[in-house]
């Protein structure tokens, strides 16, 4: 939401996979002498899941399965209203509509039952249209970018396996921060990994909860209609801008600040 072995480098995801040739440009400060200076421009601080890959159906039919395990039924239109949140609070709320009480023991069974649910899941997934290539030009155009989502590395894992980032793409999961989205840590922690003033980044999310997550922040929002929340949902969310898809938000890279890579 695994049979590649990983490793922990400075706080790095590192996986065997297959690599797509994805080059993170080297923030600005940190050359070495007699390297190129990347050009300026904003940072792009991407979600994972509804905004890179088409995975938040999967995710909401997962936590469907989790729940009904547990005894709670509950329509996917609203657990669909939650996703992009972390899992704690995800529960907390769909919980509250139920007025039921759980322990923090049977929460983290149900996050456990969510990523099982959800890795059986994950053959279904695909990179969403222009996602790839989306990476692809920010880092020939020398734009530093990062991946912060709200799930757990468990889960993520095997979404960033289809995606296809090599090992060396700054990636913040769940479990990195103190608090996931609505707060505003993930996208904060991201721009602090890529050395980036978060004022100058750009948040790239497909739910209110990563738009509020911006906003909190004090990035530039952007939003996607690919995770199924309307355009006026995630206008008033705080976004900029909002496109269909990545390969539609490459269309029109100029709108927030990108130049053409030469």
């Amino acid at each position: 939401m695994y049979a590649h072995e990983e490793t922990a480098l400075s706080g790095r995801i590192c996986m065997r996979q297959p690599e797509i040739g994805y080059s993170i440009p080297r923030p600005a400060g940190k050359n070495s002498p007699g390297e190129e200076t990347p050009r300026e421009g904003p940072a792009f601080l991407f979600d994972l899941d509804g905004t890179l890959v088409d995975s938040v159906y999967q995710h909401v039919l997962a936590w469907r399965e989790a729940l009904e395990r547990a005894g709670i039924e509950l329509a996917v239109w609203r657990i669909h209203r939650r996703i992009g949140m972390s899992g704690g609070l995800l529960l907390n709320a769909l919980l509250r509509e139920t007025g039921r009480q759980v322990t923090a023991e049977e929460v983290t069974h149900l996050q456990q039952l969510h990523a099982e649910a959800y890795a059986r899941l994950v053959p279904q997934v695909r990179p969403l249209p222009g996602a790839r290539e989306l990476l692809a030009y920010l880092s020939r155009a020398g734009v530093p970018w990062a991946i912060a989502t709200s799930g757990r590395l468990e889960s993520a894992r095997p979404t960033l396996e289809v995606l296809g980032v090599g090992p060396e793409a700054p990636v913040i999961t769940r479990d990195q921060v103190h608090h996931a989205k609505p707060d505003p840590d993930l996208f904060l922690a991201a721009a602090e990994r890529l050395n980036v003033q978060i004022s100058a980044s750009v948040v790239v999310g497909d739910s209110v909860w990563d738009l509020l997550a911006a906003r909190r922040a004090r990035a530039l929002g952007v939003g996607l209609l690919s995770g199924g929340y309307g355009q006026d949902e995630l206008e008033r969310a705080g976004a900029y801008r909002v496109y269909q898809d990545p390969a539609d938000l490459l269309q029109h890279l100029d709108e927030v600040g990108v130049r053409a890579a030469v």
